[in-house]
């Protein structure tokens, strides 16, 4: 994606953050004549990779991963964004952008063929994905027959990623002059994505855009 230096992140800490709180993704491969895409939740996990892999699984009757595995995928993971009025900045020549956050990973996707893989790697998904939940369903709880059940409709896979593209467009690109209204501003839109794009911005403001809570 188009990334000028002033938008890039690149602590490894923050992106994998930033996967793990917006875990929905999109996932674009190359069927041989159109890119295909699929909107599914993919976990990372460390591995002896430098970069990890991801984790997910598409159902059966998607035919995505009878082209996609051995090939290289992209997964788009989007967090907040916003518009941003020019009339905001309060100072002439400027116009309106829009704000937003979002990770590129690319890498390569291998199809998980053993069963217990596969349900080892829908386990950790649901963990993660049930793990704030005041009563956590796990897969323990249902019947193993179920269970066998739904691991014959689906396929699992890994991506081994490659490579990662982080971009925060918070203006950076503008003075602090310009920056503190737009911050003002945002913080008044009753819109949940507008209310995260300005906490955002004021820990860049502060320099803490790069704190991380994982290790």
């Amino acid at each position: 994606m188009y990334n000028p230096s002033s938008f890039q992140i690149d602590d490894p800490r923050v992106i994998r953050n930033f996967i793990a709180d917006h875990p929905f993704a999109q996932l674009t491969s190359f069927d041989g004549q159109r890119p295909v895409v699929s909107h599914l939740p993919l976990l990372w996990k460390s591995s002896s990779t430098p970069h990890g892999q991801l984790i997910g699984h598409l159902a059966k009757a998607n035919a995505q991963w009878k082209h996609a595995g051995g090939t290289e995928v992209l997964a788009v993971f989007t967090g907040p964004h916003a518009y941003i009025s020019s009339s905001w900045y309060e100072t002439p020549q400027t116009v309106p952008t829009w704000n937003y956050t979002a990770v590129h990973v690319h890498g390569q996707l291998e199809l998980i063929e053993d069963k217990a893989e596969l349900f080892e790697a829908v386990d950790e998904l649901v963990t993660a994905m049930e793990g704030d939940q005041p009563n956590p369903w796990s897969m323990e709880k249902a019947d193993s027959e179920f269970i066998e059940m739904l691991l014959d409709m689906i396929v699992g896979f890994r991506v081994n990623i490659e490579s990662l593209e982080c971009k925060f467009k918070l203006s950076q690109n503008h003075t602090e002059e310009r920056r503190t209204p737009v911050i003002e501003a945002l913080s008044k839109q009753l819109d949940d994505n507008s209310q995260q794009i300005a906490s955002l911005m004021r820990g860049e403001k502060q320099g803490q855009c790069n704190e991380s809570r994982i290790s």
